[in-house]
């Protein structure tokens, strides 16, 4: 690359995943726009990434270590160091298409914003589950599509996997909060509420690998549903229906199963039919019967993941008013 200030400083914040990056950046290299940076913070990462980095010349990519203190506290670290007035955040366990860039340019040429975003896909080559898992937090049927639909049931709020935002208004609005979880939601509506204007680009996606176990995606989302009471506190008016639904979804669970063993089996047939919907869909979509079934069970453990977090958040903070709770602090990246 020329010495020119490049237009985009990307953002890669990497906690124990050097297989990950090296896919990521082997996507990056194959960019038909190549006008910015790679700025790689590894986060006290064990199995570091440093030697991963080495292999891409055709890239600039800054590598740094620091102690981990979780991915919004490296997100700002890996800005303090970026030179690009524009910059892009991706999740290490993403695959970017090879005319992200390209369409990022076209976007921004066309209409201005200070903050823009993308949606999330699943590639081929990824596994049933991470397809499953990809559906679940995707569809419309499970979440409204708020990460990044045309259809969404709520406005868009750009996240951390794909966003990108001007440099100056990163800084005037403070950079990442100390939010464990949720902090990226938390900064969509910081910069909005500042004024300033976000837009969805339709052809700038990402594949998003995801949680590899139901395990590990249950802490996911449960952290998710307890960051939602935390976001609601400091950004009062943002919750929606949509994001009740999940606790929704759990109380009417609860109750059709307790009707079951108490008195018929026909309350289950809500659950069943629901689960039909899902495997059809995402049957259909992801053309695999096999990642039709694991969807469904990836759907249910999303939908009561989410909203047992929201209910232990709801009670924990605003009950009991413990307004540092969180659940599975360790996990800030798996």
């Amino acid at each position: 690359m020329s010495m020119q200030q490049p237009l985009f400083s990307i953002i890669i914040p990497v906690y124990n995943r050097p297989d990950e990056v090296q896919e990521l950046l082997e996507s990056l290299e194959k960019q038909t726009v190549k006008n910015f940076e790679v700025i790689i913070v590894e986060d006290g990462s064990v199995e570091k990434c440093k030697e991963k980095t080495e292999r891409y010349k055709a890239t600039a990519i800054h590598y740094y270590y620091k102690e981990n203190g979780g991915p919004a506290a490296a997100r700002n670290f890996g800005v303090e160091r970026a030179s690009g007035k524009w910059i892009i955040f991706f999740d290490s366990d993403c695959i970017i298409p090879e005319n992200y860039i390209a369409e990022a340019v076209c976007e921004l040429e066309r209409q201005e914003c200070q903050l823009f975003g993308g949606a999330d896909r699943s590639h081929p080559s990824f596994t049933p589950l991470q397809k499953a898992i990809d559906y679940s937090m995707t569809s419309i049927i499970t979440t409204g599509g708020i990460r990044g639909n045309k259809k969404s049931a709520d406005k868009f709020y750009p996240r951390t996997f794909n966003m990108g935002i001007r440099r100056d208004v990163f800084e005037q609005i403070g950079g990442f909060s100390n939010m464990r979880f949720g902090e990226d939601v938390d900064f969509s509506y910081k910069v909005k509420e500042g004024g300033y204007s976000s837009r969805f680009f339709p052809q700038a996606w990402v594949y998003h690998k995801r949680r590899n176990t139901f395990r590990t995606f249950f802490k996911q989302v449960f952290n998710s549903g307890i960051a939602r009471i935390h976001l609601t506190r400091r950004h009062p008016g943002s919750l929606k229906i949509v994001h009740m639904l999940p606790s929704a979804f759990v109380a009417g669970s609860i109750l059709l199963l307790i009707g079951a063993v108490l008195f018929t089996p026909v309350f289950l047939l809500p659950l069943l039919l629901l689960a039909l919907l899902l495997f059809t869909d995402a049957s259909i979509r992801k053309r695999s019967v096999r990642t039709g079934m694991l969807a469904v069970a990836a759907s249910f453990v999303q939908l009561s993941g989410y909203g047992l977090g929201m209910i232990s958040g709801f009670w924990n903070i605003s009950v009991l008013g413990r307004g540092d709770y969180a659940a599975f602090v360790k996990n800030f990246y798996r």
